[in-house]
Formats: structure tokens, sequence, C-alpha cells
């Protein structure tokens, strides 16, 4: 008796693995009338895909001026304030000539008196060359060639010099004619701290600059995984941190081909970060030193098949769904992919508009 129960066991034991092993070799049909009430169910449906980059970065004027002092002077008169709008050619301030006027008056007086004797002594020379003429011994012959071509010589030298000097002096009286400074673009005008209202100004110091309001641009870095992707011309989505409802767009003006420059141990230690320059539709809202974020529209395909990514599962050679086949039953489909995004996947193979896959 116990021996017969002991084969009925080992038969019963031998029955559980064989069904086993046969729904094993049977994975492309389920039956689960429980499998309903925890499925996620997606539809396979036919959209417009779009990749985007994310990049943060500032606001900054597109458009600027910058004003420089043309020679040091005493200011005579400010004729602008701190976030004044002007137009071009308005005058910003004005200089006191004199002492300008002063160091011309001088270096065309030297300069005419390097003339004169550069005059006299052309005269000198001419005089000594007919005194030696009746006695032109071969002494006095190379003699004479010595002298001209010292002569020679020394009147290049001083012809460059004078020239030099000319050219001095015409820049100078130029500047002279910049003692009644005007603006040299329209804008909104912006001092540079040093430099607001001084009493006087030093040659060529930076005294402000001017902004064009309706010209900005958005600058942000991309990681060396990005930066292939972004084209010139590309379109752009924009949001400020401060008024995320606003909706601003741009274009992608300019990628740079050299990565930004840190410390050696920056270098080691992070990934290579690439300038993105984006210009920016004009907006009342806009301006310098916000905080901007950017979606940069990489690739874009109209109608295509797309499931959401999270019903897109895969194995070691492939990609695949769960296709649901109605009453129940689940299938697995192999599938080929096309386009990927954050929540959206191409199909290319495998599924047609209207399937339905679910997630377990």
């Amino acid at each position: 008796m116990k021996k017969k129960i002991k084969w009925i066991i080992i038969a019963i034991i031998l029955a559980g693995i064989s069904y086993l092993l046969y729904s094993m070799s049977k994975p492309a049909q389920v039956a689960d009338p429980g499998m309903d009430s925890q499925a996620i169910t997606f539809q396979v449906t036919k959209e417009t895909l779009v990749h985007t980059i994310r990049v943060k970065g500032k606001s900054l004027y597109e458009q600027e001026t910058s004003v420089y002092a043309p020679f040091s002077s005493k200011v005579t008169e400010w004729k602008i304030e701190d976030g004044q709008q002007v137009n071009k050619d308005d005058v910003l301030f004005r200089l006191d000539q004199t002492e300008l006027q002063n160091q011309i008056t001088r270096e065309e007086a030297e300069l005419r008196k390097a003339e004169l004797e550069t005059t006299l002594q052309s005269f000198v020379a001419e005089f000594d060359m007919e005194t030696v003429g009746g006695e032109l011994t071969e002494e006095n012959r190379k003699k004479l060639l010595v002298n001209r071509e010292s002569e020679r010589l020394s009147k290049e030298l001083e012809d460059v010099r004078k020239s030099i000097q000319r050219q001095e002096l015409e820049q100078k009286k130029l500047k002279l004619q910049d003692s009644e400074f005007r603006a040299p673009a329209a804008g909104i005008f912006l001092f540079d701290s040093a430099a607001k209202k001084a009493q006087t100004l030093s040659d060529n110091q930076y005294v402000g600059k001017i902004v064009d309001l309706n010209k900005l641009q958005f600058t942000a870095l991309v990681g060396e995984q990005d930066v292939f992707r972004i084209k010139p011309d590309m379109n752009v989505k924009v949001t400020m941190s401060a008024m995320k409802d606003v909706p601003l767009s741009g274009t992608v003006k300019h990628v740079s081909k050299f990565a930004k420059t840190g410390t050696d141990e920056d270098s080691m230690n992070k990934a290579a970060q690439f300038e993105v320059t984006i210009s920016l539709e004009p907006s009342e809202y806009l301006i310098a030193g916000l905080s901007l974020t950017g979606d940069i529209e990489t690739n874009r395909k109209e109608n295509v098949l797309v499931l959401p990514s999270i019903a897109v599962m895969r194995d070691e050679t492939s990609a695949y769904v769960m296709l649901d086949k109605g009453a129940g039953q689940y299938e697995r489909r192999d599938i080929k992919i096309g386009l990927e995004t954050i929540d959206k996947t191409e199909v290319l193979e495998g599924l047609k508009e209207g399937d339905t896959v679910v997630l377990q």
C-alpha cells in the first residue's frame, strides 16, 4: 500500500513538472483572468514626435555698444543720465579742448621745424658737393659717395619719423572733433560705476555702454553628448524662472566649437561644456540677467506611430511590447523603434495604429 502511494506521489510530481515545462515553452500566449485588473493599457497612435534638448542659462543684451573717452581731459558737461534712452548722434558729454589743442600746436611747430632743418641740411650738402667738385681726387670721390649715402639714409629715416608724427597729429585732430562726444548708436545708456559723472576722464577710459533692449540673447552650456545635435537656426521654446506662464521663443544663433576653459582639476573631473547662443524674440518682459530654460528642437517627425516609452521593454537582443490580443490574451511582439523622447517612442515595425499594448 505504501509503495502504491509513493508511486502516485511521484506521478503527480512528474505531471506538474511536465505542465510547467510546457507552459514555459509557450510564453507568447498568456491567459490570466486576473490580469485585466492589474494591467495598464496603451494604444498605438499617430502623432507628431519632437525631440528636444533642455538647456539653462541667462539672458544677455545681444547688441551692446561700448563708450570710451576719446582723450584725457576735464568733463565740462554731462548730457546723459544712467538708464536714459538715447538716439544715435545725441550728445553724451563734452570735454575741455585746451590741453589737446596745445599738444596739437606744439607738434605742428615741431614738425615744421624738422622740415626746415631738413631743407637746410640739403642746401649745405649741395654746397659741399660744389666745393669739392673742382678737386675731385679719388679720396674726395669716396668721401662724396659716403656723404651722399649717409644723407640718403638719414633722409629716409627722417621721412619715416615725420610720417608717423603726421599720423599721430591727424589722430589728435580727429579726437578734438569728439570733444563733444555723440552717441554711436541708439538704445539705453548705462554708466560704468567708475566713470559715472566723473569730473575728469583719462584717455580711452571706459565710460559705459548703450544697449538695445529689443535685442536679447540667451547663453547656455551643453555637454559633449549634445553639442553635435544642436545646429544654427533650430527653434527653441523658452521659459523664464520668474514667470513660467509667459511663453517665449528663440532660435539657435551659434554653437561654440571650443569647450569652456577651467582649471586643470576641473578639466580632469568634469565633462566638457560648450556654449550655445540663442537669439530671443522681443518681449516686454525680457531684460538682461534673467534665468531662462530652453527646449531646443533637434528633430521633428510628423504623423508617425508612437507609444509611451514606459510601455517599451528590452532584452539583450531586441525591444518588445506585450500586445493585447483580446479576451485576456497577451502576446509578446518584437518591434523596431526609431526616434525616442523622454515620454514617447516611435515604432517603425511590429505594430499598427490602434493596437493596444499592456504594461504588467
